[in-house]
């Protein structure tokens, strides 16, 4: 049992490193508290069980291709074309499994590795010719959207069938109760434990470590919170599989940068490429599957987009599905200036810009209002994320 001094010194660690400038995710935190506090109040049918089950839902395709962003951020580069390389993925999907009756299993195949080739081609120009990923991907947002159109074809819309079970993933299906709950164990303790293993590895390099009463707190803190968070869908319908597909693909991307040596390069990168090359890090490497896994990723969330619609069309990953998976990232902690962010910021920033879309949608608001409050919630995360660097300058923590 937590004694109330370890709690104390547990709070007093957080309370360290904030005046440190490492906020962490506590300003999207906050600002997910505010803006669900305000729409609660402005409608009651906000935080009800049906509205959350049905943002998560939504969370998926656009969260998961906000992950590639946070990749791409995290070596100080950017992907604009992540949008068209999700509505290609689509059509791609579309075409080969409802035209040419390929296994729907070959066809996800196929429309991932035309995701992993168009990342590749990104790797090698910029790699190559040294041109910027900004000019490449821009390039590759044209590009693709006209390949997209082309795959289409005449008919402009491929409606996939309903009894598919990609349909039926993206559309129907949910955990069990019970089996929700017993995610949520597993998972907090997947999580205490790697925190463990991480504080012995550093006491036994006599190095500071987290002490197991912070631990404990952070663990407790976080089953609480899950418990709640599954009870509460329960109520409605429930954890969907493709939202739960989404946050695997987050946990398993975080581990990922945070204990590979892959991962650890990737931030060396980001924090500055000199020093990296120097450090025996094969630089170009790094980017040439950054920039992969980012469009796979895209590819993925179009194919996640096409199965929630039940179609693949000219406009799947247009309109504002390219700006949202950026400023998800950007939002949920990515630094624009490399080497600063964690896979959770996709998760973060997506819940934020859908709770947004969906609070304003209850209350019969324009888009036009959407995309003001977006870019306001856009500039502040900036914001933030400047003067944090500033301060961790400041105490030389940076």
């Amino acid at each position: 049992m937590l004694s109330p001094g370890a709690v104390r010194r547990a709070g007093l660690a957080v309370v360290e490193r904030i005046r440190g400038g490492d906020l962490g995710s506590l300003p999207v935190i906050v600002g997910l508290v505010v803006i669900w506090t305000a729409f609660q109040l402005l409608n009651p049918v906000f935080l009800s069980s049906r509205n959350l089950v049905n943002l998560t839902m939504q969370c998926a395709a656009t969260g998961t291709i906000a992950l590639g962003i946070v990749l791409v951020l995290l070596v100080g580069e950017i992907d604009l074309s992540v949008g068209s390389v999700s509505g290609l993925a689509a059509a791609i999907l579309a075409v080969t499994f409802v035209e040419l009756q390929w296994n729907p299993i070959l066809a996800v195949a196929a429309a991932i590795l035309a995701g992993v080739l168009a990342g590749l081609l990104y790797g090698y120009l910029f790699t190559k010719f040294g041109l910027p990923s900004f000019v490449i991907t821009l390039a590759g947002l044209l590009g693709f959207l006209g390949l997209q159109l082309w795959v289409l074809g005449s008919a402009g819309s491929i409606n996939l069938p309903t009894d598919s079970w990609l349909v039926e993933f993206a559309q129907q299906m949910f955990l069990p109760a019970w089996a929700s709950y017993v995610v949520a164990v597993l998972a907090v303790a997947a999580y205490a434990w790697s925190l463990v293993s991480r504080a012995r590895r550093r006491a036994a390099a006599n190095l500071v470590s987290q002490s197991y009463a912070g631990i404990a707190v952070r663990a407790v803190g976080l089953l609480v919170f899950l418990l709640v968070a599954a009870w509460y869908l329960n109520l409605w319908r429930g954890v969907g599989l493709m939202f739960l597909l989404f946050v695997g693909l987050v946990v398993v991307l975080n581990l990922v940068l945070t204990r590979t040596r892959w991962g650890r390069s990737v931030y060396a990168v980001g924090g500055s490429v000199e020093a990296a090359r120097r450090a025996g890090i094969r630089v170009d490497r790094i980017y040439f599957t950054v920039f992969a896994l980012c469009s796979a990723l895209a590819a993925v969330g179009g194919i996640l987009a096409a199965a929630r619609l039940g179609a693949a069309n000219q406009s799947t990953g247009g309109g504002d599905v390219n700006l949202n998976a950026i400023a998800a990232a950007v939002i949920g902690g990515a630094s624009l200036f490399g080497g600063r962010g964690t896979a959770f910021s996709a998760l973060l920033g997506i819940v934020v810009i859908q709770s947004i879309s969906s609070g304003l949608t209850l209350l019969n608001l324009d888009s036009s209002v959407r995309f003001m409050v977006t870019g306001v919630v856009l500039v502040l995360a900036v914001i933030v994320d400047s003067i944090s660097r500033r301060t961790r300058a400041a105490t030389g923590r940076a």
